[in-house]
């Protein structure tokens, strides 16, 4: 119990904690969480900081602690993560929302569209950013987890979509109707091989099926590649995240589906991020 500690000793003793459990950045985290059990925004932390902590915030706060010390992810903890300057909640069951994917969201809105796919549509935070940036677009987010189109669902209603979105269970395209002039996708890409390389933060409390195919990490792209040019209107255009070695594997696909103006897009880190490609007309 941190009970009588003020809490900036409590953030320093909660950093040293977290530091020595091999958490990243442990004082921002100490910070964030601070901010979450006292329910005020991180940015007044330094405001309270002189003052002791309440025995009720005190022990949020510890709760909170001894969770991230043992990995569980921040945004788990908050219950959000910010992604385009927009809040979405997360959870256990959708992966949660990543900086680099905005590479997507830029490469997407670089064109018109009016008529979206969302293929393994997860917290929604790809399908409804889009949307709420493009207000005369409709669009269709699929998952095989009824739990992320539940979680998509509930962030299409926090972000004001709802009524330009249909959110539900498939298997990639199997209950998927109509033609679209834009596609996007984050599927799983990481190869069985790379599993135990990643944080335990995304290893074991982020989805499975989400991170990984079982396989070499391109399952999920040539399923894409197949059947994406019976989805697409003439001219209208895919785009995939992928891992950033398979920039060369993944244009192959849809080379060979016969799809064309085929490009690799690089992350803010220059590393390859997104391929895009379109139908012919």
């Amino acid at each position: 119990m941190i009970a009588a500690l003020t809490a900036a000793q409590a953030m320093v003793a909660a950093t040293a904690r977290l530091r020595a459990a091999g958490v990243p950045d442990p004082a921002r985290d100490a910070r964030l969480l601070l901010a979450h059990a006292a329910r005020i925004e991180a940015s007044r932390v330094t405001l309270i900081a002189p003052e002791e902590l309440a025995p009720d915030i005190a022990e949020r706060y510890d709760t909170l602690v001894s969770l991230r010390a043992v990995r569980v992810p921040v945004s788990h903890l908050l219950g959000e993560r910010e992604f385009y300057g927009r809040d979405f909640r997360v959870s256990r069951d959708v992966l949660d929302p990543r900086p680099e994917t905005e590479t997507l969201i830029e490469a997407a809105l670089s064109e018109p569209f009016d008529y979206l796919l969302d293929l393994g549509v997860g917290s929604g935070c790809i399908l409804i950013t889009l949307l709420a940036e493009r207000a005369s677009a409709v669009g269709v987010g699929v998952d095989l987890s009824e739990a992320a189109c539940l979680q998509a669902s509930a962030n299409a209603v926090l972000h004001n979509v709802q009524e330009r979105v249909e959110i539900h269970q498939s298997d990639w395209f199997a209950d998927v109707d109509g033609v679209f002039d834009l596609i996007v996708a984050n599927p799983p890409y990481i190869s069985s091989d790379e599993m135990r390389e990643l944080s335990p933060e995304v290893r074991e409390h982020e989805p499975r099926m989400a991170l990984t195919d079982e396989g070499d990490g391109l399952g999920a792209y040539r399923i894409i590649a197949a059947s994406a040019p019976d989805y697409l209107l003439p001219g209208g255009r895919i785009l995939v995240e992928i891992g950033p070695t398979q920039g060369a594997a993944v244009s192959a696909l849809f080379d060979a589906a016969g799809l064309a103006d085929v490009r690799v897009i690089p992350d803010l880190d220059g590393r390859d991020r997104v391929v895009g490609a379109r139908l012919p007309h």
